[in-house]
C-alpha cells in the first residue's frame, strides 16, 4: 500500500507485523514499536491465521497509518510509527464471554477501508459486525441493520463518493455461504443508514469463499466493481453492481482472487 510520500510503500504480514519501505521497495523496515507493542502477545489468530491485512496510509498526513489484525484489532499512528494506539471503541467480539465483548484490543477485524476525499471516515466489516467511524477510528456505529447477516470479509468504498460502500455478507458454514444460498453485493449511498441489495446475474446457490480484498472498485471507471471468489471465478460490474457477468472462470482455487483493471 504506498504512502502520502512518494516511494513509501507499507506491508502487513503474517504472522502480525507492519513493514514499510521508504525507497520503493527496494529495502525494508520491521515498524518495531508496534511488533514490541504490550498487546502482542495477547493477540491471537483467526481460523486463516494471524495477519495484518489492513494497511491504510493516511493519503495526505505521512506520519499517520491505520492498521488492522485478526485477531487483534484497528491500531493506529499518528507520530510515524514511533507509537500505536488502539481504535477498538463500540466494535463488539461476540466471541467472547458475555460481558467482555467490548475489549479495547482483540477484535476479530476482517477489513477496514477509507475514502481518500474523507480519510477521517473509516468502514469496517468484522467477524460478526458491520461499523462506520468518523473519527479515524476513535469511536465505532454499528451500520450492520438492513443487511441479511453482519459476517463477511471485503468492504469497498466508491472511489468517487465517500458516502457509497460496498459489503458482501455471509452465513452458513464456517460463514462460507451467502445467506439463503443467493450470491448479492449490499450497498449503502447513505454511509451505512440504509441498504440495498444487488447482484443480478450472481448465481444462486453459489460457494463464494469470498475473502478480504476478493472485491474491489476500479479506480479508474466511475461505475466498475469487481467480485472474486475462492472458487477460481472473477465477476464483473459495469453498473455499480446492479448487474454482473462472469469474466474469469477455473482459476485454480486459492484462498483470495483480487481482480482490478488499471
Amino acid at each position: 500500500m504506498a504512502g502520502a510520500e512518494p516511494g513509501v510503500v507499507w506491508a502487513g504480514t503474517e504472522p502480525g507485523a507492519v513493514f514499510r519501505s521508504r525507497d520503493g521497495g527496494e529495502t525494508w523496515d520491521l515498524e518495531r514499536a508496534l511488533w514490541e507493542h504490550p498487546h502482542r502477545a495477547q493477540w491471537s489468530e483467526g481460523f486463516g491465521g494471524q495477519a495484518f491485512h489492513t494497511v491504510l496510509p493516511h493519503p495526505t498526513d505521512p506520519g499517520s497509518a491505520v492498521v488492522a489484525l485478526s485477531t487483534g484489532g484497528v491500531y493506529r499512528t499518528t507520530d510515524d510509527g514511533a507509537s500505536w494506539e488502539p481504535r477498538n471503541s463500540g466494535i463488539r467480539a461476540e466471541f467472547l464471554p458475555e460481558g467482555e465483548q467490548y475489549p479495547e484490543f482483540g477484535q476479530c477485524v476482517h477489513k477496514v477501508a477509507r475514502h481518500p476525499s474523507r480519510p477521517e471516515r473509516l468502514f469496517a466489516q468484522n467477524h460478526g459486525g458491520v461499523y462506520r467511524s468518523d473519527d479515524e477510528g476513535g469511536s465505532w456505529t454499528s451500520i450492520a441493520e438492513g443487511l441479511p447477516a453482519d459476517f463477511g470479509f471485503p468492504v469497498v468504498v466508491h472511489p468517487h463518493e465517500p458516502d457509497t460502500v460496498h459489503v458482501f455478507p455471509l452465513g452458513g458454514a464456517g460463514g462460507r455461504y451467502p445467506p439463503d444460498g443467493r450470491a448479492r453485493v449490499w450497498r449503502s449511498r447513505d454511509a451505512g443508514e440504509s441498504w440495498d441489495e444487488l447482484g443480478e446475474g450472481l448465481p444462486d446457490g453459489f460457494f463464494v469463499g469470498v475473502l478480504r480484498d476478493a472485491m474491489c472498485s476500479d479506480d479508474h471507471a466511475e461505475t466498475g466493481l469487481y467480485l472474486g471468489a475462492r472458487n477460481g471465478t472473477v465477476w464483473a460490474s459495469a453498473d455499480a453492481g446492479r448487474t454482473w457477468r462472469l469474466v474469469v472462470a477455473d482459476l485454480p482455487d486459492v484462498v483470495c482472487v483480487r481482480a482490478a483493471a488499471y
